[in-house]
């Protein structure tokens, strides 16, 4: 019993909500039970946490201590006129001690099953386009031979005897609080409540066997390495009755011998002559939809990057294209005949031997290019 103010107890403001008071009793709680703290005045902090938690949550003793203290809950000869009612704090002893509800419906709730993952490698032109992809994945299903019952054709699971059918089993224990229940799992039945006395012989007992399975996948045009593609459903089994986890296929898109790729354009390096960059011409250039004509405009110069648009990637979520960027490449002659050779002499004293330095680097020449 103490005469300090519940309030400063429990460390909260006279106002306090509901949500806050059990909130200061389980950090508190958790702080200065005896189970868990060794110091010498552990047992009675605990004590008065609880005894100012059991007035404070009550809205009827409440009122009666804002209004008239500890004399307002207190009967004859300074004693506390009430009687704690632990089973109102079975979910917070539960939460880290161990104590108090019934670990089995939390265990034969509806639980979801547990999620696959499959690694699909994809050629460059299917990710560009989508493909329709044949797979196959291996999972737990539901035994063909015994529905799922765990037991032979015939037989059925019989009531557990540790347990009596419950899937928990209770000690009582002595606590400074008085006696109190510790419920674990049925370690028998592992809380199912049941017990397989003739396993079935094609799942020896667990309900599950491994399949193999095809499934045709719909890959959509625009993925790219690191996509998921969801299938709902097609994971592992739910368990008691909950439902089937997801299938993930996580895409990888092997490189291609010419392209690259960047978000939702296509880079491409190209390689034309001193006469196609200086004249101009019209070339012929892959794309991911087959060969296609590249204007090179007059004077093109090493690095230059010429757009074609909509050849690109298809947006994976709405209409249109990106584009293809081609980067040029001047390839300079190093074994000329003596004909060619004239012509560059004739060419070379025509154009004169005056160099200017430059000002600006490749790099920001590709950024302006590639940007414009």
């Amino acid at each position: 019993m103490t005469d300090r103010d519940y309030y400063e107890v429990l460390g909260v403001g006279r106002d306090a909500s509901d949500d806050e008071l059990k909130g200061a009793f389980r950090r508190l709680a958790r702080q200065y039970h005896p189970d868990v703290n060794n110091s010498p005045d552990s047992e009675e902090k605990f004590k008065e946490i609880n005894e100012a938690y059991a007035v404070l949550s009550d809205a009827e003793r409440r009122a009666a201590y804002d209004r008239f203290g500890h004399a307002g809950v207190r009967g004859a000869g300074g004693v506390p006129d009430f009687t704690v009612d632990f089973s109102d704090f079975a979910d917070i002893f539960g939460e880290f001690f161990g104590f108090g509800r019934a670990t089995s419906q939390a265990r034969n709730v509806p639980r979801r099953g547990q999620d696959l993952q499959y690694r699909m490698d994809l050629k460059f032109e299917e990710a560009i386009f989508g493909v329709d992809k044949e797979i196959e994945i291996t999972r737990d299903e539901v035994c063909s031979r015994c529905d799922g019952s765990r037991a032979e054709p015939g037989t059925s699971p019989v009531k557990c005897s540790t347990c009596d059918g419950r899937g928990e089993v209770r000690q009582a224990r002595q606590t400074i609080l008085g006696s109190m229940v510790q419920v674990t799992t049925c370690p028998t039945c592992n809380g199912s409540g049941e017990t397989v006395e003739s396993p079935c012989k094609q799942c020896h007992g667990r309900g599950l066997e491994r399949r193999t399975r095809k499934k045709v996948v719909t890959v959509p045009a625009g993925v790219d390495t690191g996509n998921q593609i969801r299938l709902a459903g097609e994971g592992q089994p739910g368990t008691n009755g909950g439902p089937n986890g997801n299938l993930y296929i996580l895409v990888n898109v092997r490189p291609h011998k010419y392209f690259r790729r960047k978000e939702r354009d296509i880079l491409l390096d190209l390689e034309i002559n001193v006469a196609q960059a200086t004249l101009g011409a019209d070339v012929p250039v892959p794309t991911v939809d087959g060969e296609a004509i590249l204007k090179i405009p007059t004077g093109t110069q090493p690095g230059k990057v010429l757009r074609m648009r909509g050849k690109g990637v298809p947006h994976l979520r709405g209409n249109g294209r990106g584009d293809q960027l081609v980067m040029v490449n001047v390839t300079i002659p190093n074994n000329l005949s003596s004909e060619q050779r004239e012509i560059f002499d004739q060419l070379a004293e025509s154009l004169g031997s005056e160099v200017r330095p430059q000002e600006r680097g490749f790099l920001d020449w590709l950024k302006e290019a590639i940007s414009g």
